[in-house]
């Protein structure tokens, strides 16, 4: 019963979060606010709306591993599974934007500045407003940069309905119960599975939460895939992972602080080895099946490694 209870609460998180990104992008088009802004602040938010609020849930009910575990599994499988299937799929990819010369410093800082704060054993208060300052600086840089890559995201079909204030704030209503209901039975069938499997609770997030909420970057990606725009995906996915760090990690330390299970390094070394491959790949332009394989081959130690522990 509880895996079921898992699913279906897994599910009303992310259509939640579909719900609210979408409205939200609805009312900004509405307003005249410009696809580049729109884009900037969804890929830095939006899409981390699911590992939000499932990790906020968590340290509000003193389920501080299955909050930082939410963080390190869903920034692993980001690269590892979602730009794993993208350049293994993906037929061409010639990003016009320079990457690694705009983009890599992103992908360092946030697992730079978690291991600076984890060493002590605990992310405070303190470290969560510096995440927070994190993300402020990430859409700085946004707005500061080119951004024709950021405004192609945005659904253009949503600018050809008709408004209607009613039908917005009602699916935003929807979105909020789903999302936020949804985040408290995934926290609480998380860890009545863990409980029954006698796993930790650290398991469960890493795995269990972080590979469900990581579907709206897969789904996204594919799906930009399908129309000839993966190229796009390596950029919301770095975006995606500030905010993991930034606003997930730093928003739930601002809620409770985090302690820190140094026995789990070997999967924090995991996602730091993700991150590196990711560098790798950007500097050498290896979009490719190549590439791709490469990350595989990460998830598949990762997700062994996991196994090993059950």
């Amino acid at each position: 019963m509880e895996y079921l209870v898992f699913i279906a609460a897994m599910l009303a998180l992310i259509y939640g979060a579909d719900f609210i990104i979408r409205e939200s992008e609805r009312i900004a088009l509405h307003y005249d606010i410009s696809h580049f802004v729109i884009g900037a602040t969804l890929i830095g938010f939006g899409t981390s709306l699911p590992e939000m609020a499932a990790s906020m849930m968590a340290a509000g009910y003193d389920k501080t591993d299955m909050a930082v575990a939410n963080v390190i599994g869903s920034v692993t499988f980001n690269i590892t599974l979602v730009l794993g299937a993208v350049f293994l799929f993906a037929k061409k990819m010639n990003p016009d934007r320079d990457l690694f010369n705009k983009d890599s410093a992103w992908i360092l800082f946030p697992v730079i500045i978690y291991f600076l704060m984890a060493y002590d054993g605990i992310i405070g208060r303190f470290d969560g407003a510096v995440f927070v300052l994190l993300m402020g600086a990430y859409l700085y840089f946004l707005f500061t940069t080119d951004g024709a890559e950021l405004s192609e995201e945005i659904d253009e079909s949503l600018e050809k309905e008709r408004f209607a204030w009613g039908r917005s704030a009602g699916l935003l209503a929807v979105g909020f119960i789903l999302t936020i209901g949804g985040a408290h039975f995934v926290v609480e069938s998380g860890s009545e599975i863990a409980r029954t499997l006698g796993v930790s609770e650290w398991l469960i997030g890493l795995v269990l939460i972080s590979l469900g909420t990581s579907l709206p970057e897969l789904v996204v990606s594919l799906v930009s895939l399908k129309k000839g725009n993966a190229d796009m995906s390596i950029g919301n996915i770095i975006g995606s992972n500030v905010a993991n760090f930034s606003m997930v990690l730093g928003g739930a330390s601002l809620i409770r602080p985090l302690g820190i299970d140094h026995a789990n390094q070997f999967d924090v070394y995991i996602m730091m080895a993700a991150s590196l491959a990711l560098l790798l790949i950007l500097a050498n332009k290896l979009y490719s099946k190549a590439g791709g394989i490469f990350l595989l081959m990460i998830l598949a130690l990762f997700l062994q490694h996991a196994l090993v522990k059950v």
